[in-house]
């Protein structure tokens, strides 16, 4: 298949497939007389193993490692195990990070008194970075 189909297929642009074939993370298909690019089965599977860990917010350096470790099917799952608890860990702390921002914006918005910009307390608290 061509790359559009493939990106059809896979619900991403032909740009974002150069890209992975750039990064080494799909492999460049062979070409066609023609010269257009001929993408197999093989290649739909890892375009959807890629964007469905982007998607997890996967880190293409781990998305990189998770395609390393999925290449040697016999391989214990051990090491998929530690990046996904780690890449857990990583989500949980920017969890953490948004709801004390939306603590903080939730006392700003509490604290306004509804009157001029002049005398806004949440303007005046982003300028000076205090709380309202």
């Amino acid at each position: 298949m061509r790359i559009g189909e493939l990106a059809r297929a896979a619900g991403v642009k032909a740009e974002t497939i150069r890209y992975y074939e750039r990064e080494g993370v799909l492999a460049s298909p062979p070409r066609t007389q023609a010269n257009y690019r001929d993408y197999g089965p093989e290649h739909a599977r890892r375009l959807n193993f890629i964007r469905r860990a982007r998607d997890l917010g996967f880190s293409m350096t781990r998305i990189r490692e998770l395609l390393e470790l999925a290449d040697d099917r016999s391989r214990a799952c051990h090491a998929v195990d530690t990046l996904a608890r780690a890449h857990l860990g990583e989500v949980n702390r920017k969890i953490a990070d948004l709801e004390a921002l939306r603590r903080e914006l939730r006392r700003m918005l509490e604290n306004c008194e509804q009157g001029t910009v002049g005398t806004c307390l949440v303007i005046e608290a982003l300028a000076e970075g205090t709380e309202a």
